[in-house]
């Protein structure tokens, strides 16, 4: 089993570890800097370096149980098993999904419809909606959620017992993907705090610990996917 780290502190760069095994997707450490591919959020990339050699991590995704395999470049050495690593993230491509994935959950915010799919990038992300007509005027939804996005509010995490979620089944917005249960807990990512309380729903990602910290957003193209759905997709001002 791997711990990841990337849940204790979303903003930690650099890490050792221990190389467990070589799995059929890659190296599988007792610890994973790295996120794995999931919840429409990429996996990570970067480095590992040990006593004589150096791995460029292409990709990261999930193994058997809860192991994380990091997926090392084609023609790789890879680092022996029981042997101590250094991990580096590609932290400017992490921070961007970070500022990304906040702004999903905002701009769920501001369109407040069921979300049928969505997709994490470093250039563009989008979600999927269940809107059957064109938005009316969406300007002025770009405008509410960059309004959002200014307001600073603090970015922090809960858990409830997965009979609480079941419980409240309002706090999922997705209706294509379904937060993982059979832990006994779920984690909930609260944006805005008491009364400033904006949203809550679960999630399994890396954010940012404050909205501003996202920056300005812009709309691209809103298209047409089907009768009743219709994509949104947003980027990053720099």
């Amino acid at each position: 089993m791997t711990d990841g780290l990337f849940r204790q502190d979303a903003y930690l760069q650099q890490a050792t570890g221990q190389v467990l095994s070589h799995a059929e997707r890659g190296v599988v450490l007792d610890q994973s800097l790295f996120y794995p591919n999931g919840g429409g959020q990429p996996g990570d990339r970067g480095t590992l370096n040990w006593d004589g050699g150096s791995m460029i991590v292409v990709n990261t995704l999930k193994e058997d149980g809860d192991d994380i395999a990091l997926v090392p470049d084609e023609g790789a050495t890879l680092p022996p098993i029981g042997s101590q690593v250094t991990q580096s993230l590609d932290w400017d491509q992490r921070l961007r999904h970070m500022r990304m994935h906040t702004a999903l959950h905002l701009l769920s915010v501001v369109i407040p419809l069921p979300v049928t799919g969505g997709q994490i990038g470093a250039q563009k992300s989008r979600l999927d909606f269940a809107m059957e007509e064109p938005p009316e005027d969406k300007q002025a939804l770009e405008d509410a959620l960059n309004a959002l996005i200014a307001r600073d509010l603090e970015v922090s995490e809960r858990w409830i017992t997965d009979a609480e979620l079941d419980a409240n089944p309002g706090l999922v917005k997705t209706m294509s993907v379904q937060p993982p249960k059979g832990a006994g807990r779920v984690r909930l990512m609260r944006i805005g705090i008491g009364d400033e309380q904006v949203d809550l729903q679960p999630c399994g990602g890396t954010h940012v610990r404050r909205t501003s910290e996202i920056g300005p957003v812009r709309f691209g193209k809103v298209e047409k996917k089907s009768r009743l759905n219709r994509r949104f997709s947003i980027h990053l001002a720099d």
